[in-house]
């Protein structure tokens, strides 16, 4: 098969949370373990930084990647969703992984007789350990994909774990309180390896407190001091902080990731991971600014770090996941920007009667579009040069943007 039959195969073939949802969630490392064992353990071979928490981990894991690529590591980087082509989830120095190991590695599933039926997510992840061993990569960050504790990722034994926060996102699965996502969230903590907790409140903290005493595991707290590099604004303030804390460990073991490293890497991130779409200013007068933030929790610290940029009207073009928790997120939009809600192409968008509905008074000035198109036309013919205009809600809506907007953003990374 060629590349798109493959990944035709790959998304058909196993369940894939991308498409699906909770229906696609496969709990537990038994499948994860069994792949291991029959592609010869290739975690083994590997070290790692264990990136979990609800939002921002993508940030910290591209950002880290970033900042050891310009330290002359041979930085393997998984993240999930792509959002453009299946190739962005593993990435070695900014790399894609190269089509051809793609359909070689499937082609190996395909042939092999399983007692098992792993799930997409399964099978990415053992791709792209093996793809990274393969490449000899000196230090992977990995994603967590859902969750911590049962999840697929949660086979490696890292050098340094992170938490980032916890908000209540993908309830349906981890539970339906914060403490019951932090126990969850909690499961990546390793015996002796030192835990990065980005966010620290009376609820959660004893939580992570009982298990890393229970793994006689650290706990790293991001100093607030932290000294900031200019291009770095709003929530990713918080993330950078993290960032630098996971490095300040990493110097102690002998990376070399110091301040001036940090800035490149900074400098350099979108060459080095191929990253986008996280408070991503696409242009000025008037100012636009895409974001992939979904839940109540990252959606309020968006709100946040735009309205210290923001000279005038502010104008949202909004869609999401019909899983998501749209009454939480409708509390936290702010009552005087203009609204033009959509839907985007993946299946899981949730549909424009529901999100009618479901908005009903509670949003003065809203507008519904069946494209994300005709919503940001809406908004630029509304817009004047001091206003600015926020794409944001889902991964998928921001595909949908830059497809659009900017084919082919691959072509901008290394």
């Amino acid at each position: 098969m060629n590349y798109s039959k493959t990944i035709e195969w790959l998304f058909q073939q196993f369940p894939a949370y991308h498409n699906q949802g909770v229906q696609a969630y496969n709990p537990g490392l038994k499948n994860i373990e069994e792949l291991s064992t029959f592609f010869g353990n290739p975690e083994k071979k590997l070290r790692f930084i264990h990136v979990g928490g609800t939002n921002g981990k993508g940030s910290v894991s591209n950002i880290l990647a970033s900042i050891l690529t310009e330290s002359h590591e041979k930085v393997g980087l998984f993240t999930s969703p792509h959002l453009f082509d299946f190739t962005e989830r593993i990435r070695i120095n900014g790399i894609p992984v190269e089509q051809q190991f793609v359909i070689e590695f499937c082609e190996k599933i395909r042939n092999h007789t399983w007692n098992i039926q792993p799930s997409f997510f399964e099978i990415t992840w053992m791709m792209a350990l093996e793809y990274f061993s393969r490449n000899k990569c000196t230090i992977v960050i990995a994603e967590v994909g859902l969750g911590g504790r049962l999840d697929a990722t949660n086979i490696i034994t890292p050098l340094v774990s992170v938490i980032t926060n916890i908000g209540l996102d993908h309830v349906q699965i981890l539970g339906s309180t914060r403490l019951e996502i932090a126990a969850e969230k909690a499961g990546i903590i390793k015996e002796s390896v030192p835990v990065v907790l980005g966010e620290i409140d009376d609820e959660t903290f004893p939580i992570f407190k009982s298990a890393a005493d229970k793994q006689t595991s650290r706990i790293l707290i991001p100093d607030p001091e932290t000294i900031i590099p200019k291009e770095i604004i709003g929530y990713q303030i918080g993330n950078y902080r993290i960032v630098s804390t996971v490095c300040d460990f990493l110097v102690t073991i002998g990376f070399t990731c110091g301040p001036e490293t940090r800035v490149k890497g900074i400098h350099n991130l979108k060459a080095n991971t191929g990253f986008f779409g996280r408070m991503e200013i696409i242009s000025e007068h008037p100012l636009i600014i895409a974001d992939c933030a979904h839940n109540a929790e990252g959606i309020q610290a968006l709100m946040s770090a735009v309205s210290s940029l923001n000279k005038g009207r502010l104008h949202c073009i909004y869609s999401t996941s019909s899983d998501k928790d749209l009454d939480a997120i409708l509390k936290v939009l702010p009552s005087e920007a203009h609204f033009y809600f959509t839907t985007f192409s993946n299946p899981r968008s949730i549909a424009l009667q529901d999100l009618k509905e479901k908005t009903g008074n509670s949003i003065k000035n809203a507008i519904f579009f069946h494209s994300p198109l005709k919503a940001f036309k809406a908004a630029q013919e509304s817009a004047n040069k001091e206003d600015t205009i926020l794409i944001f809600g889902s991964f998928f809506l921001i595909h949908d943007f830059f497809e659009v907007f900017f084919p082919k953003p691959l072509a901008e990374t290394k």
